[in-house]
């Protein structure tokens, strides 16, 4: 079963007008180095691509929008890689709005995705995660995600060396 959000709270697939709110979301993790590789912020333009390539049905965006309408969140099914063989494995990557952390919408998106995914035709999720975020690597790891690669100091962020960890989820077919 899928898990419940909080009363008032709707999960659609994104629209482009909820754009601005998700590049709003990433780009306020983007200063703290401790979720995403991107030095910089990024425009709406830039994401645009990515955006575009989230109509596909098998690796969609969705949105929690709050109450009041305003994006709280979003999560991304992104492909591993890009041959045949691969279809059904996804990167799932998950964003949630700063007022909004720590209130348990990141668990609950993670749980629908894994409640979801085999009917995107999905039967393994990846999470990248920096080994720094332990947050991250803790919400994961308590939804079932086994590390499964270690990939020691391939980013620099500020300066520093950064190892990237791979957690992994087979999913019951």
């Amino acid at each position: 079963m899928t898990p419940a959000f909080p009363p008032g709270f709707v999960l659609r697939d994104a629209v482009q007008a909820d754009l601005p709110a998700i590049v709003a979301i990433y780009n306020s993790i983007v200063a703290g180095r401790m979720v995403t590789a991107d030095l910089a912020p990024v425009t709406v333009a830039d994401r645009q691509a990515w955006f575009d390539a989230h109509r596909n049905p098998a690796r969609p965006l969705w949105v929690l929008a709050a109450p009041d309408g305003t994006v709280a969140a979003w999560l991304s099914f992104d492909t591993f890689y890009a041959r045949a063989a691969y279809d059904g494995t996804a990167m799932i990557a998950i964003y949630v709005a700063e007022s909004r952390r720590g209130s348990g919408l990141g668990r609950a998106l993670l749980r629908t995705a894994v409640a979801r995914a085999p009917a995107l035709g999905l039967h393994t999720l990846l999470g990248y995660i920096f080994g720094h975020n332990e947050p991250s690597l803790r919400l994961f790891a308590s939804e079932n995600f086994i590390r499964w690669a270690h990939l020691p100091r391939v980013a620099v962020l500020d300066g520093i060396e950064r190892d990237l960890i791979i957690l992994g989820r087979r999913l019951a077919p």
